[in-house]
């Protein structure tokens, strides 16, 4: 079992509080520091939002940290064309040591977008743009070096002519690709596709990772119809977390989160009661957990989770053929 910190700021962040948040995770033991890509907040009106760009603090996070594992849950394709974002996560795997991974989906959130210039398809068409990103992508990042044909791709939206000098990301093949959410057909298909790693996504409500269940099941039917080992991806949730030492506390760090649809799905209580909830979605076939963080300024939180939850989670089995 991998447990990882994903950052979600209420409020924006500046880099320096980014950075700090991602240095804490990885002295408390993480696995890995994520961050979500979105230029606008869980409320968009909240005028105090302070956004920044994804990859770009990322790379900064890649010279400064030294071994947790760096990358995006999820990215929007619609924020960015698939040639200009395989050369920046392959810059950055490099820069990192070999450590980036690229979450990528179709985008869904329309009032960002208009608020920032960004075009957004229908949800059809985002789809087909998601699913020319990851083929563009991919065969970006497998072409041999030295080819004299170079990579072309000539798809309803995106089209590229014999790239000969494609980007170069110190992984091999490449850095893995995660893909998720709660579609129940071209989420899965296209995951059975290219995702080293499904991620189950966020149900509100789902507690005991039933809903979870499912959709790993539909991930591994999808993969079999195309002729693929499920075994050989990993499997992912996203679990939002107030952990505290005494019920006051871990209420305190629930109340950050806004929203009672939030803490519904939440991980609230002592270090005891979110290793259990940890352990449901272990259950339900999650082999990777994302602990949902939105207070970036309690690194306190960060440390008493890494010192009373993690040792306990960590020592769970992986899955035969997890990656």
């Amino acid at each position: 079992m991998r447990l990882r910190v994903l950052m979600e700021p209420r409020h924006g962040a500046r880099y320096e509080e980014i950075l700090a948040l991602a240095l804490a995770t990885e002295q408390a033991g993480f696995d890995a520091f994520f961050r979500s890509d979105h230029l606008l907040g869980v409320d968009p009106a909240d005028p105090t939002f302070r956004p920044t760009d994804c990859w770009t603090t990322l790379a900064g996070l890649a010279r400064e940290t030294s071994r947790v594992r760096l990358g995006a849950l999820v990215g929007a394709a619609t924020f960015r064309v698939p040639g200009l974002l395989a050369t920046i996560v392959a810059s950055v795997d490099e820069m990192s040591g070999g450590r980036v991974e690229l979450g990528l989906g179709t985008g869904w959130f329309a009032r960002e977008h208009a608020a920032f210039g960004i075009p957004f398809p229908p949800t059809g068409e985002r789809f087909d743009r998601l699913e020319e990103q990851l083929a563009v992508i991919t065969g970006l990042w497998r072409t041999p070096t030295g080819d004299d044909a170079g990579f072309s791709f000539d798809g309803a939206h995106y089209r590229l002519e014999a790239n000969r000098t494609p980007p170069r990301p110190l992984q091999d093949p490449h850095p893995p690709i995660i893909i998720g959410g709660a579609g129940p057909r071209r989420t899965p298909a296209i995951a059975a596709r290219y995702a080293d790693e499904f991620n189950g996504a966020l149900t509100f409500g789902d507690r005991t990772g039933v809903q979870l269940a499912e959709r790993f099941a539909g991930f591994a039917r999808a993969c079999e119809a195309v002729g693929r080992d499920p075994d050989e991806a990993r499997r992912s949730a996203v679990l939002p977390v107030a952990c505290g030492s005494t019920p006051a506390e871990a209420q305190r760090r629930a109340e950050v989160m806004g929203s009672e649809l939030m803490r519904s799905t939440a991980a609230i209580g002592s270090p005891t009661e979110v290793t259990d909830l940890v352990g449901a979605l272990a259950e339900a076939g999650a082999d990777t957990v994302y602990l949902h963080i939105y207070d970036i300024h309690d690194l306190d939180h960060i440390a008493l989770i890494g010192a009373e939850v993690l040792p306990h989670v960590t020592s769970t089995p992986e899955r035969t053929g997890a990656r």
